[in-house]
């Protein structure tokens, strides 16, 4: 691996718009936790991937629609070997052979100075394109030969500090709500997001904030055999987010592996779901899911287009004894973290942290019984088609009541947020040594009450 010369760069402005995720990872502390201890935990997590040397760092922005390819060959001397932006494009490219079409539109059109045709050796970043849906970072091994379309060449999966080398990298890039590809799986979901100049309303009243998405579900529940009309059970609940990427790196550290890396999500959340009704349920969750979401937002990383993987799929979960029947309402706000973290001592760590707070609206619960109702996201990250981060973020509503003959019946209601999912070898990508197994994020659970009968 080369070491690459330093050099100052111009922080450029940090601007926004890619794509959406709601993504992986989140905790609620609970009710008296120090919030100086909560920054304390962020910045020591922070710190282990903070770039490293006394670079100035690339910026870290939304890449424009038509973002260029970007090339470097590391065995060449001189500025050759750094990465650079090119009129080079990926014209297609087959996953099962990891062969590539690669042409220059200036050459084919004759004008002057076009970039050089791919030599072997040479490592190629692209944005999405044809049969590479989640971008390509790949080096070149052998040149097939020229075609009327361009150059032919072979090619296996490359890494990014191959393209980064020296350089440092850091940025958190807001993605655009509007270019999530959204699968609708219940007939009764409506979409809502708003962007600078543009808005799209979904259910009749709702108030989107700007850069944030909002999904609303609805679905009748089966009821329990016998109850009376007025018990008929259902469900409902909205989720909105205002999510950002965020990106890390820290240069070469030891031989050719990263001083520190960093991938992940974070932004706010807002969520709001009531149920009603005695709903035939048992100890064994029900899980609905509603909608699938997909997003390659491309970061511009200096001139390496860096692809990011975002899928998010929404569902409601439901648990019980059938026995209760409840008119309960909650809403859910705070904001989220989660992503993993990369420095030469510790290895890959993961991170994942939130404050939420949860507040009742609606609050009725008669006869004994339990239930509990999630509405959750299983979410991912990753970069170039590789997850790096797979995650289960639940919020939910839990009631349970007790009654004695006689006396008045005993009831609670709480809120809560768990969370469960893997940090993947994949993040090796980045050029860093590959796990020997996934990292399991841990069982993280939250719990706070919000409202019982020793609390009327």
């Amino acid at each position: 691996m080369r070491r690459r010369k330093r050099h100052t760069r111009a922080l450029l402005p940090v601007l926004s718009a890619a794509a959406l995720l709601l993504a992986a990872g989140c905790s609620s502390p609970p009710q008296g936790d120090s919030r100086a201890g909560v920054e304390q935990t962020r910045q020591s997590r922070a710190d282990q991937a903070e770039p490293a040397g006394d670079s100035e760092p690339l910026a870290v922005a939304a890449a424009p629609a038509d973002a260029p390819t970007a090339t470097a060959s590391p065995d060449a001397p001189g500025e050759q070997a750094e990465a650079r932006k090119t009129d080079l494009t990926v014209d297609s490219y087959d996953s099962r052979t990891r062969r590539a079409l690669i042409s220059s539109p200036r050459k084919a059109s004759s004008e002057p100075s076009p970039s050089p045709d791919p030599a072997v050796g040479d490592v190629i970043a692209s944005a999405p394109a044809p049969g590479a849906p989640d971008g390509l970072l790949a080096k070149v091994t052998k040149v097939i030969g020229e075609t009327d379309e361009g150059t032919e060449v072979q090619t296996e999966p490359a890494t990014l500090n191959t393209l980064l080398g020296d350089d440092t990298a850091r940025g958190s890039v807001p993605v655009d709500p509007a270019a999530f590809d959204i699968d609708k799986l219940l007939p009764d979901v409506d979409v809502s997001w708003s962007k600078a100049g543009d808005v799209h309303a979904g259910p009749e009243g709702a108030t989107v904030p700007l850069g944030s998405l909002r999904l609303d579900v609805r679905a009748e529940l089966p009821a329990v055999e016998g109850s009376p009309a007025s018990a008929a059970a259902s469900v409902s609940g909205h989720v909105q987010v205002a999510p950002q990427v965020d990106f890390r790196y820290g240069g070469q550290g030891t031989g050719a592996t990263p001083a520190s890396a960093y991938l992940g999500v974070s932004g706010d959340w807002t969520s709001g779901w009531a149920l009603h009704g005695r709903a035939a349920l048992s100890d064994t969750p029900l899980r609905i899911p509603f909608a699938k979401l997909h997003a390659d937002p491309v970061l511009q990383v200096g001139p390496v287009p860096v692809v990011v993987n975002l899928d998010l799929t929404c569902y409601l979960q439901l648990s019980g004894d059938g026995r209760i029947t409840v008119d309960v309402e909650q809403s859910l706000k705070g904001d989220f973290k989660a992503g993993g973290t990369f420095g030469l001592a510790q290895g890959w760590t993961p991170v994942s942290e939130s404050e939420m707070t949860g507040t009742p609206v609606r609050t009725s619960l008669t006869t004994a019984g339990n239930v509990k109702a999630t509405l959750g996201a299983e979410a991912s990250i990753g970069l170039y088609g590789t997850v790096g981060v797979a995650a289960d973020l639940a919020p939910y509503l839990r009631g349970e009541a007790t009654a004695t003959a006689g006396t008045p019946a005993v009831w609670s209601l709480y809120g809560g947020v768990d969370l469960t999912g893997t940090l993947r070898i994949q993040l090796s990508i980045f050029g860093t040594p590959v796990a020997q197994h996934s990292i399991p994020l841990g069982a993280l659970h939250r719990e706070w009450k919000l409202a019982g009968s020793d609390m009327a």
